[in-house]
Parts: C-alpha cells; structure tokens; sequence
C-alpha cells in the first residue's frame, strides 16, 4: 500500500533542544479548533503541508481549493491569533504553540504575518454570501482572529489524549493495520453521531457495491471537554463496528473541527481518507449539510459527490455515492430509501425522534437502533424527569428574579427529587466574579461563568436557578450550549417593564442612574436585549411570586421534567 502520511513530530533529541530555547518563544493557548487542526498536521493527516500556510497559499485555496504550486487543498490549514501578539512577530522568529493547560506541542517558525477578512473567507469556504444563513459560517467568522501566522510547524508532541489509545491512531499507523490485515480496496464511512441500522446497512451497501472493506472514521474533539457525549459515542461507536462480519470493518477516531462546509469539506475530508490509505470515501447526498435531512438543504443534493468524483486521482479516493437505506418490515431487511417499494411500506425514524423517544422513555426499534446501542444512550441521556437542568432567568434589575428564584428554591428543596443549587447575580458576583467590571466583556465572561457552574450542577442530575441580568443574547447563548449538552437548558424571560423596576428600586440603582451619578446601567445607559424565544415569559408586576413559581413549576409537568 502506498505510504501518503508525514507526520511532523521532530526527534526527540531536537525536542528536547527546542524545549530548551522554548524560553525565549512567544508562546499562544490553542482554541479546541486549533488544537484539532494541529493534531492534522502533526500526524501527516494533512500531507503534503508541513506548516500553516503562507499568504499565496491562502489565496490559492481561497479562490481555487489548490496551494499555490498547484496540489490540491480545499481548505486552509491556518494559525490565527489575537493581534497584540501578531504584532510581536516577524519572519523569523518562533512562536510556541501550548495546549489549554501550558503543555508545548509545537514551535511555529514563522515566515509571514498577514491580516485577513474572516468574514470574507467564511463567505468563500462555505459558499454563503449571507453569513447569517449559514450557521457553520456565521460561527467561524466569530471566533477567528483577522491576523494569520505563517510557518513550518516543529512537532514535539500530539495532543494528549488519556482516552482510547486503541482507536487514537495516526495515519501511518491506520495504513499499517490496513496493510498488515491485506486490505487493498477500503472505503472510508465518516461519521459523527451514533450509527443507526439505516446507516449501517448503507455503509455495507456501499462496500458490498465495490468489493472493499469499511474504514470506519468517527470524529471526535477533546475527550474532556465533550464530557458524556464524546464517551458514549465512542462506546456506541465501537459496538456499531463490532456488529459488522469480522475482518470486514475497522474503527479508528478522527479529530476533526466541526464546519459544515458542504461539498468543499467533503473534498477536504477525502484527502484526510487518502492520507489514512483508503482507496475510496463514500459521500452522502447532503454531506456537511447543516440543514442536511430537512426540506432545504443549504447545498444541491449530489453536489459533494460530484465535487469529489470531479477529483479523482488528485490526491483523493474514488467517490462511492451513499445510498440512504430504509427498513423493510416485509422483509426485515434494509431497501434504497428513493425507491418505489420503500415509498410505500418502508419505516425510518430521524434524530429528533431518537432524542424524543430517550426523554419519554418510548421505545426504540431495534430496526433503527441496536438495542445494546440503544442502552448505553439510555444511561447517558436519561429521561427528562430525571436530567439535570438549569432554569436561567434573565430581567432587568428589580424585574423579581432573585424573589423567584429564592420560591422556586424552596419548592425544589421541599419536592427533595433532585439536588439544587441557587446562582444568584449578586452571590456569584461576590463569590466567584468579583474582580470583574461591569463592561460588556466582562458582563459576558460572568454569564458564562454561571453557564459552567450550572452546566457541571446538570451533568450530575441536580438543578440550578440562575438569576442573573445577563443583557446580551450573546451571552445567554453561551450558557445555553454549555449546559445544553448534559441537561435541559430552560430560558425564563422575567419581563417586568422598566417602569415598574424603577418603581421598586430596592437598591437605588436607577436613582443613581437617572442622577448621573452611576454608569453602564441596564435598561438606563446600556442595552438589554430581550429573549426573542425563553421557554417560559413571566411578568411579576401581574403575577405574585407564588404564582409565578406555580407558572414554572407547571411548565415543567406539562414537558416531563417534573412527575
């Protein structure tokens, strides 16, 4: 088998001696993003870069998916950092690149600093003029910085990883298990969530179709970060893989940043395949859709098999179209999904189903989910009268948050079914927030304090009241998608008008604000961006507190949170 990956790592002795001189280095913390793409390069999963790109190359896979000499690569391998440190580099020097927690994994030897339009480029690698549309762009044009580094990239070490040593493995070591096993024709299956029984069968389908084995690639990102979710996956993914015929199928675990880019990621992503050895990847219909499954689909059916397939022998695998499956009940077996007799009798269900059977604790087909599969999602997601969950009330100041929250306390506490815990704006303010100003920086650095604090109460099965101001929809957003992933994530809307907030100024905030004498006062001198949609809208200048907790403690019977 051809030998494609190089991988980056320096010999240890060069290690050590870079380590050494490491003193001297401007060192930048790697996103999660970042870190992903490090671990790419390093590995040789990215061959034939061996660093961040120079401003040609960007340019070149910008406007033509291809480096400036002409190899492909659809997507742009780059470093972006804030710009007080771009601003500290010149070509020649060296910057070292850590971990979250400081660990230096590799040193930049820079050869250019350019500044670019993220939003441009976003618009560009996902083919979406309206950032807003698109929510994959919208996301990468937030968080990059406009400053790219450029440079050779000296690998000390990979990513650490204290987790599934056995399917962590770096390109050269997938060919070697491929080679070692005699696998000439492999078809690469990417995959991200859990495995159904459609999907399998689409996946043997497919290597059925071409007389090849199955290459099973389950992306993941950091272990710890992705906390139950990346664990159960994992587990799911391997007793998906154990239910192929022996010695048809191998699973390995491939870090990859989530984009959404559509039929330029499916290309990105066949050459990751062919740098892993495999002679094939399939592509599905929707591939990287984010509206993938639903009646408008952001990017044409086929048009990432076609991308692909216009690409063969360019570096990347032979194009396998997937073919949806559905199941058969007159069969008990699995049909193409767009054909007449699947029309007509087959059955299939659809994730949001999957997820609303868990929370009901409904029963799952064993023809769509494998029933040990099925268990170890049980166990990870529990039904949502037991999950955990954070009721995160938002409101001006004087709006009756804290007295709500205080009731609801109470109740809890009395129904003794799960543990609480109380986040009030002013406690956390004084017990974990109270080096921080009142700035909109600052402001959304406490929401998302109390976003993580109140993600850890769920993950454990307890509830937590927060009871912040928290002004900006940004902000609020954030504690959502932290807690989102271990429990419900409920918005209460306390709308009570500013009049009858500065009627009630308990603590003579606004007369202070209206005297000129206090700035950067919510509702005075600084915005508060109302929830557009919470899940629950109270207004406590026409409901006492007892009726308002009753208004909770009812919404959450009515969606099964509470028996």
């Amino acid at each position: 088998m051809e030998s494609r990956a190089q991988n980056l790592l320096v010999h240890f002795r060069q290690a050590e001696e870079l380590k050494a001189a490491s003193v001297a280095f401007p060192s930048y913390s790697l996103r999660e993003d970042q870190l992903l793409t490090l671990e790419l390069l390093l590995s040789g999963a990215l061959f034939p870069l061996t660093g961040y790109l120079s401003r040609a190359d960007y340019d070149s896979v910008l406007a033509a998916m291809r480096l400036a000499d002409g190899q492909l690569m659809p997507m742009p391998a780059t470093l972006d950092v804030p710009a007080q440190l771009a601003q500290t580099l010149a070509p020649g020097s060296q910057l070292a690149l850590r971990d979250g927690e400081g660990f230096m994994l590799a040193v930049v030897v820079v050869s250019e600093v350019f500044e670019v339009d993220p939003a441009a480029e976003a618009r560009t690698l996902f083919a979406a003029l309206d950032l807003a549309a698109h929510p994959g762009a919208r996301a990468v044009a937030g968080r990059r910085h406009p400053w790219l580094v450029a440079g050779e990239v000296c690998g000390l070490s990979l990513p650490q990883h204290p987790d599934c040593a056995d399917l962590r493995l770096p390109p050269a070591a997938v060919q070697a298990n491929l080679a070692q096993r005699g696998w000439r024709s492999v078809v690469a299956c990417q995959f991200s969530g859990v495995l159904t029984e459609p999907e399998r069968a689409s996946f043997a389908q497919a290597a059925g179709t071409i007389g090849a084995r199955l290459l099973l690639l389950r992306t993941v990102g950091d272990a710890l970060a992705g906390g139950t979710a990346h664990f159960t996956g994992v587990r799911c993914a391997r007793l998906a893989a154990a239910a192929f015929p022996r010695n048809t199928a191998q699973l390995a675990l491939l870090p990859l940043p989530v984009l959404t880019a559509g039929p330029r990621q499916a290309l990105f992503e066949a050459v990751i395949h062919h740098n892993l050895g495999a002679s094939h990847t399939l592509v599905a219909p929707e591939h990287a859709d984010p509206f993938a499954g639903t009646d408008a689909p952001f990017y044409p059916r086929q048009a990432a098999f076609e991308l692909v397939r216009a690409h063969a022998g360019q570096g990347v695998p032979t194009a396998v179209a997937a073919v949806p499956m559905a199941y058969d009940p007159a069969t008990a077996g699995y049909v193409p999904a767009d054909t007449a007799k699947a029309r007509e009798c087959a059955q299939n269900l659809d994730a949001a189903e999957l997820t609303r059977r868990l929370e009901y604790e409904l029963d799952i087909p064993a023809w769509y989910l494998r029933p040990e599969i099925a268990q170890e999602l049980r166990q990870a997601r529990p039904p949502r009268a037991r999950q955990g969950l954070a009721l995160f009330m938002t409101g001006l100041s004087g709006a009756g948050k804290s007295t709500l929250a205080k009731h609801l306390y109470v109740l809890f506490m009395e129904l003794g079914t799960r543990p609480v815990s109380l986040l009030d704006g002013d406690i956390v303010r004084r017990h974990l927030s109270s080096e921080l100003t009142f700035t909109r920086e600052h402001r959304e650095l406490n929401i998302a304090r109390i976003g993580y604090v109140a993600s850890e109460i769920a993950k454990n099965g307890g509830i937590a009241i927060c009871a912040p101001i928290a002004p900006y929809a940004a902000g609020r957003l954030v504690a959502r998608n932290l807690v989102s992933p271990h429990g419900a994530f409920i918005e209460i809307h306390v709308a009570t008008p500013l009049a009858v907030c500065e009627q009630r100024d308990r603590k003579g905030l606004y007369a202070k604000a209206r005297a000129g004498l206090v700035k950067g006062v919510t509702g005075i001198d600084d915005p508060y961006e109302a929830p557009l949609s919470p899940e629950i809208h109270i207004d406590t200048s026409e409901l006492g507190p007892s009726e308002a907790a009753q208004d909770v403690l009812l919404y959450l019977e009515r969606e099964g949170y509470l028996k």
